[in-house]
């Protein structure tokens, strides 16, 4: 059995036993919260469970390695669809140690495209068409790095109100311990 048939067999018998009740919400966040963080497997569980959020509390962006490569992308329209139509007041940028985005060879992720059967056609008409592959495949030295680099385009970005207080952290994925990197109370009486 395929693993979509798995997961269909599943779902079905999940609603006939209701078992989505205990899951049920509205699409506002309760905590207020936006946050980015890596699509990691190792944090679907441990993220809301070592921050103690119940489905419902938070809007979760998941990209890999938690990093904004441009300011008008889709996951700073999904930050910014959570602040103005959904009503988040801050942002968490989380990143984690171990990443895979860590120290990401660029060349070496482009020459498995040229394995999987990607021409070196598409690759030059990407690169004429301004897909500069070091930048869209961006990785960084260190998870901190990172995450101050989603920081700092989140902060500086044109459409993000000047009340939005964007606080950076990075997770230990085993043990779900947070360093706090960025606490920002900028202007707020907290």
């Amino acid at each position: 059995m395929s693993v979509v048939s798995h997961l269909m067999t599943f779902n079905k018998q999940f609603v006939e036993e209701k078992q989505y009740e205990s899951y049920l919400t509205d699409k506002f966040p309760d905590k207020k919260l936006v946050i980015l963080t890596c699509m990691d497997t190792r944090l679907v569980e441990l993220l809301p469970r070592a921050l103690n959020l119940r489905n419902g509390d938070a809007k979760i962006i998941k990209n890999a390695g938690a990093i904004l490569t441009q300011p008008f992308g889709s996951a700073m329209r999904s930050i910014l669809v959570a602040i103005y139509e959904l009503g988040a007041t801050e942002v968490l940028v989380i990143g984690h140690h171990g990443c895979g985005m860590t120290n990401l060879d660029t060349k070496a992720m482009v020459n498995k495209f040229r394995d999987r059967g990607v021409s070196d056609t598409t690759l030059s008409t990407l690169e004429h068409s301004g897909i500069r592959m070091e930048r869209f495949l961006r990785g960084f030295q260190s998870p901190e790095e990172g995450v101050m680099h989603s920081i700092n385009i989140i902060r500086n970005h044109p459409l993000i109100p000047a009340d939005i207080q964007v606080h950076g952290f990075v997770m230990h994925p085993d043990t779900g311990a947070m360093d706090l990197l960025v606490e920002d109370y900028r202007g707020s009486n907290e």
